[in-house]
């Protein structure tokens, strides 16, 4: 048995030292790593992928961290991808408030993975992805995905999760306006942590408002619940895996339509990604084995161009220009 074939089997049976072994090769963008990622791929699709997203400080690795208590209570197993600002390693703050899920750090039932955006803030990195698709492959029933929630992370955890937890606290105007720029077309469930906090009853009612203004000019069989958790107290969590289910459930229905499109969604944003991320590599090599590159950046120092003429330019001379499908 080639090594392959050997690391898949191990991954398949859910061998937690493999799989961070795995990990950590993607991470780092092996090649062999890629090619083991290919193999197990369609072996995942089972596990339900929860996004969880808001604001630093509004306390989404505590909320992580109880619904990882309540699930395993349940009897359900659990893969978990904490995506930091930085290194992993740093000890920043953010990971810092990652220390008490360490808890579960010795339940067999529970995989905790933390990995760096390296400067990626538009979301979610090609090897959280990757990640997310080894746990499920690992035969984890939840998979909870929390992010650092900055910039486009939102819209892209949404069009990674089936279910997707938009956090925010009492007295965050500023989270109500970037609610109100759209991130509440991406939220399945609505969650107001340390709802003790004063204010919490008005912004459970701007939340609701909001939803109500939504309703009127988008249609959608959905609607997103406001619900009120205190994570660091274990309250309100029972509540918010209820919603859970019951939007589980509605991706079930007729069929499993809903299911299929957020499926879709995925695959598709995945692709993308993976696409854009090929083609700028292999451009990119392509530019420099040439010496384009470097005169293409001498021209741009020296004002004979923009970057973003010449980058126009120089994706028509590789790729050609769109053809049309007529």
């Amino acid at each position: 048995m080639d090594r392959t074939q050997e690391v898949v089997d191990r991954i398949l049976a859910g061998e937690v030292r493999t799989a961070a072994r795995l990990m950590r090769e993607l991470d780092d963008g092996r090649p062999e790593a890629r090619e083991i990622l290919k193999e197990i791929y369609r072996h995942s699709g089972r596990a339900h992928i929860i996004g969880i997203t808001g604001s630093p400080g509004v306390g989404k690795s505590t909320l992580t961290d109880r619904l990882i208590h309540f699930l395993r209570q349940e009897g359900q197993t659990v893969g978990v991808v904490a995506v930091d600002p930085t290194s992993p390693f740093s000890g920043g703050a953010i990971l810092g408030d990652r220390i008490r899920m360490q808890r579960h750090a010795l339940d067999e039932g529970v995989f905790i993975r933390s990995l760096a955006t390296r400067g990626h803030f538009g979301g979610l990195t090609a090897s959280a992805r990757a990640v997310i698709t080894v746990l499920d492959a690992m035969g984890k029933d939840y998979v909870l995905v929390e992010t650092v929630g900055v910039g486009q992370d939102e819209v892209e955890i949404a069009a990674t999760a089936y279910t997707t937890l938009v956090v925010t606290v009492p007295g965050m105007g500023d989270d109500i306006q970037a609610l109100k720029a759209g991130i509440l077309e991406v939220a399945d469930i609505l969650v107001i942590n340390k709802a003790d906090r004063e204010g919490a009853s008005r912004t459970y009612q701007e939340l609701i408002q909001m939803l109500e203004l939504q309703a009127h000019r988008k249609a959608s069989a959905w609607k997103a619940p406001v619900l009120m958790t205190q994570a660091k107290d274990n309250e309100g969590i029972e509540a918010l895996m209820a919603a859970v289910g019951d939007h589980r459930e509605f991706l079930a229905k007729e069929g499993g339509q809903g299911l299929q499109l957020a499926r879709g969604s995925r695959v598709r944003q995945e692709f993308l990604e993976i696409l854009k991320e090929g083609v700028s590599r292999h451009l990119v090599k392509q530019l420099e084995s040439d010496g384009r590159l470097d005169r293409v950046l001498k021209d741009i120092l020296e004002k004979q161009t923009d970057p973003y003429s010449a980058s126009e330019v120089l994706v028509l001379e590789t790729l050609g220009p769109l053809k049309d499908p007529t």
